[in-house]
């Protein structure tokens, strides 16, 4: 079969979804990219440039695209002619934290549940994504004055499902790296966005610091637009610490970094996957992360008690042990590293297969 994907803000985890997916498939792909940039814009206007730009769309067996893309407006224009059509879920603008008086924000969310109503089959990343969308499609349908549409997100939810994101690495027995432990390197690999918590982050390897505790330190990850001050400073508190201080271009620089790292630790207020995390414990790092979101879905259970934490105190007391006894934890790191492996793209494509030939004939 041929399928579409439109990918309208590509780059970091959309980027690699998209193109993990084309490649791993046993069906044709033809991939229609937009640069990862201006997602308000994205969001309103995708959909109209879309349409004057996809020659003969009725040749496709079915079209995914993801949640930055008005989906109800793109269907609307292209008309009877247009293929089923999949939504995957990476974020929602209903759960995800908005800054103070954004008054985008009613009218994105709004397109992600028209988006949602107007595809034929839904996918989230995690179980915890789901559940919170669907959540919160009542209440934010709620605060509109009157006429509040009624049973939407049941709507949504029957032709909703889940299928994790694919990875795409080597697996864990082909790597071979000799990691130093001493000291360890703490690896941040996340955006460098609000959401994401940072000064959490550095608050606790302050801590490290005032205790007289070595570690080395790569701060990587995307930024869109100018460094938050937090990281300047950060620059400058752990100029001895840190080994890498920027977005890595190359994919293949950053997966040497990752496989040279110990630790990877994240504070994020929001996450629904954490491919950063996933990428970093195939590639032997322990992690620390905290006990909500979708990391207590996607960590296996067996690990829970040693590597989620319930407070900033928790992070700094299991952050401290770790660090201080790294070689106790070689042979954890490499179990942690094969179980992950079950996300790698090899291991989920069927899925995704199966999940596409329902598409091409609903």
């Amino acid at each position: 079969m041929k399928y579409l994907f439109i990918e309208s803000f590509s780059i970091g985890s959309h980027a690699l979804f998209a193109k993990g997916l084309a490649d791993a498939s046993s069906h044709s792909f033809d991939v229609i990219e937009m640069t990862g940039e201006n997602y308000r814009w994205r969001m309103l206007g995708a959909a109209l440039y879309m349409v004057e730009t996809i020659p003969g769309i009725d040749k496709y067996d079915g079209i995914i695209v993801t949640d930055l893309f008005n989906l109800a407006d793109f269907k609307a224009l292209v008309g009877p002619k247009c293929p089923p059509v999949m939504i995957y879920f990476h974020e929602n603008q209903l759960t995800y934290p908005q800054p103070v008086g954004d008054k985008s924000v009613f009218m994105l969310g709004m397109i992600n549940i028209t988006t949602a109503l107007a595809a034929d089959m839904v996918l989230f990343n995690s179980i915890m994504h789901q559940e919170a969308f669907l959540k919160a499609v009542p209440q934010f349908l709620n605060r509109g004055r009157d006429y509040t549409p009624k049973g939407i997100a049941e709507k949504i939810r029957q032709k909703s499902t889940v299928l994790y994101p694919g990875i795409t690495l080597p697996s864990s027995s082909d790597v071979d790296v000799q990691k130093q432990t001493d000291p360890p390197l703490i690896i941040w690999n996340h955006r460098w966005g609000f959401d994401k918590n940072h000064q959490q982050f550095f608050n606790v390897l302050e801590k490290l610091q005032e205790r007289g505790i070595n570690f080395r330190l790569a701060l990587m990850g995307e930024n869109f637009g100018k460094i938050p001050g937090e990281f300047i400073q950060a620059q400058k508190t752990f100029k001895k610490e840190i080994v890498q201080f920027g977005y890595v271009d190359s994919r293949a620089e950053y997966i040497n970094w990752l496989k040279q790292g110990n630790i990877v630790i994240s504070t994020a207020i929001q996450e629904n996957f954490g491919m950063s995390v996933v990428e970093a414990m195939i590639m032997g790092c322990i992690p620390l992360l905290p006990n909500r979101l979708s990391y207590p879905e996607i960590l296996p259970k067996v690990f829970h008690d040693q590597f989620l934490y319930k407070n900033k105190y928790d992070l700094f007391d299991k952050l401290t042990q770790i660090i201080l006894d790294m070689r106790a934890y070689e042979e954890t790191s490499k179990k942690l590293a094969r179980e992950m492996e079950s996300f790698l793209w090899e291991n989920v494509k069927d899925a995704y297969d199966i999940a596409i030939e329902k598409l091409a004939i609903l």
